[in-house]
């Protein structure tokens, strides 16, 4: 994506099955999970890049002893920075401790981190400030084992308001109103509960209290307490957990629109937010890495037991179609079948947009995370050479010669490799009429890959806001004198705000909705817009569950193609030579390309939840209003 734009997180849950004794006999470690963790969370870097953090828990550890550690970073190379922190501590120790390298029961008792239960998180700061306090896990502390609580996540809900008041309503005086906090405070409302009722219901049993400790471990139903605390969020999630005493679980909201995988053996019960991760880092096949279903748990029990749970009745499936697209890792065997076939999709288009002249057209890609959708308009081209190739040959039959049959052959789709970025260059200087001249230079072209005259086609995940394009890529392109730039996004224009964990949160933004203003502007309808503003006003602060978009009435009187024209020429840089056209994935090849993900709401303004629909309202009214914030 030649913008950036920011996403979502990633999380890793590690539970270890055998006693630490068993991974030092058989993998020469006692710190296998440590090493298992830094893995999980380095192959999700991807998923965030602005702090990330890690927390374990110790089994059966004796009162006094320390059972949870957590460490967490908003430094510039966060992970690099926890792990650094973490193997100080374990090399200190070790250090200052000679003899026990070996020692796997003192290592336990003695040294942070080590422990069977662990979980990490990479951050991308869709809300909040960049600072430590907001990075992931977050710990609720107690002096009660079992009422301890870490929580890390990968979502965003759109009804912190409504939850923060519900906490209120409970009684509690939260300390900020942000979604990580309310969620840790509801599930830490009803954890509390249980306990309570639990500690009492022994008591009554005959047990002391010392010996109800174990016995409220064992009974603690965790599926009750997130059926109790979910009840009212609103957002997309994949929500992990820790307790004290050594429970775990992992939860998915009813749409799916988060992803979760998990794998279990007899050594391991591992959970992340992408299916590749696990299997290179456990060495295991794709088959054997399984989704967690929308609105399920895997809850893991002190005990190793481990159960799927429906939490919440799930909703229609609408899997986040991004993830596909961009944000997860391309080595997945089904994203990659998916880029490919968004590329080949897209062919159609370019072929028209050309005219058929693929002799003279050149085929090429940016940034690098496009280049799998670039195999597939590649190859897509291929095939239609050669079903050409063959209706030639078989036009002339015998009487064909060696020359012809060469001159047909010979003919292939032009790739080139005509855009590099350099990655060690900066933009340091943040006023505008310095920083668009470094912008400038962001990308370099390699001289003499496009002939003058030729067409020029360039393939991208997505165009979102399309400065980059118009500051850098289009001018440096123009330099190798095609007559014809076409930029392909290999996904539909992004024209509503997404509020599930992307960081899209104005609509002034997209170019899309800048395309539609100006044809608003054209066509002489410009009284619309405040009729829209109005009825996003009338139902902004309703909580009722029938929540309209009102925003799709702002792109409804014109179609895709005229809202892509419109880009191009919003985009087309003064005094460019060449023909400027953006040609966007239509919705329909998107889902047959991507049928089992198919969230789509940041294309089509049909979000899964109610609260969606409240945000992208909010969203028309700051931006009729002039004000430049989130919308949630």
């Amino acid at each position: 994506m030649s913008d950036a734009i920011k996403h979502e997180c990633g999380i890793s849950l590690i539970r270890l099955l055998k006693p630490l004794e068993y991974y030092k006999e058989k993998y020469g470690t006692a710190f296998y999970g440590v090493n298992k963790m830094y893995l999980l969370m380095e192959k999700q870097h991807n998923r965030g890049q602005d702090g990330a953090g890690f927390a374990s828990i110790k089994m059966d550890m004796d009162p006094g002893e320390r059972y949870m550690s957590r460490v967490r970073s908003a430094n510039q190379q966060p992970i690099q920075d926890i792990f650094d922190q973490i193997n100080t501590r374990i090399n200190t120790a070790l250090t200052e401790n000679p003899g026990h390298d070996d020692d796997v029961a003192w290592q336990k008792k003695n040294i942070p981190y080590i422990g069977e239960l662990l979980m990490g998180h990479v951050r991308y700061g869709t809300f909040g400030k960049n600072s430590i306090e907001s990075v992931h896990p977050f710990l609720r502390q107690n002096n009660w084992m079992h009422r301890n609580l870490i929580v890390a996540g990968n979502f965003n809900m759109t009804n912190v308001d409504e939850l923060f008041g519900n906490l209120v309503e409970l009684g509690q005086h939260p300390k900020e109103m942000a979604d990580t906090v309310t969620v840790m405070e509801k599930i830490g409302h009803f954890l509390d509960d249980a306990v309570a009722k639990l500690y009492k219901q022994i008591k009554k049993e005959g047990y002391s209290k010392r010996e109800a400790s174990p016995i409220i471990a064992e009974r603690l139903n965790v599926g009750k307490i997130l059926k109790k605390a979910s009840k009212n969020w609103d957002g997309g999630y994949t929500m992990g957990g820790l307790l004290g005493h050594g429970d775990a679980f992992v939860m998915r909201d009813p749409a799916g629109i988060r992803p979760a995988y998990y794998y279990q053996d007899d050594e391991v019960v591992v959970v992340a937010s992408e299916r590749p991760v696990i299997q290179t880092v456990f060495n295991v096949k794709f088959d054997d890495v399984k989704e967690l279903d929308p609105g399920h748990a895997v809850i893991i029990k002190k005990n190793g037991s481990v159960a799927l749970k429906e939490i919440l009745e799930p909703t229609e499936r609408k899997a986040c179609s991004f993830e596909r697209i961009y944000f997860s890792r391309g080595s997945d065997k089904e994203i990659y079948q998916e880029r490919k076939k968004l590329g080949k999709l897209v062919f159609p288009q370019i072929l028209e947009s050309i005219d058929g002249d693929l002799e003279n057209s050149v085929f090429s890609y940016i940034p690098n995370t496009a280049e799998t959708s670039f195999f597939g308009m590649v190859k897509e081209a291929q095939n239609y050479l050669n079903k050409k190739k063959e209706e030639q040959i078989l036009e002339l039959g015998t009487n064909i010669t060696r020359e012809e049959l060469h001159k047909i052959l010979a003919v292939r789709p032009r790739i080139e490799k005509v855009a590099i970025k350099d990655a060690k260059l900066r933009t340091f200087i943040t006023q505008d009429s310095s920083r668009d001249d470094l912008v400038a230079h962001v990308y370099d072209i390699s001289y003499g890959s496009v002939k003058p005259n030729d067409n020029l086609v360039i393939i991208d995940d997505s165009i979102v806001r399309g400065t980059t394009l118009k500051r850098s890529i289009l001018k440096i392109l123009d330099r190798l004198s095609p007559k014809k730039i076409v930029v392909v996004s290999s996904a539909p224009q992004i024209r509503y705000p997404d509020c599930y964990g992307i960081d899209m949160a104005k609509l002034e933004d997209f170019v899309a909705f800048k395309a539609a203003q100006a044809l608003h502007e054209d066509h002489g309808t410009t009284h619309k817009i405040k009729e829209i503003y109005e009825k996003c006003l009338a139902q902004v602060k309703s909580h009722d569950k029938d929540v309209v978009n009102y925003v799709k009435e702002f792109y409804a009187p014109f179609t895709p193609e005229q809202i892509s024209k419109k880009i191009g020429e919003i985009l087309s840089p003064e005094g460019i030579n060449a023909e400027v056209e953006i040609i966007y994935q239509s919705v329909e090849a998107l889902h047959k390309a991507c049928p089992k993900n198919l969230g789509d709401w940041y294309f089509t303004g049909d979000y899964p939840t109610p609260g969606g629909n409240r945000v992208v309202n909010k969203a028309f009214i700051n931006f009729f209003e002039g004000k430049n914030e989130r919308a949630y």
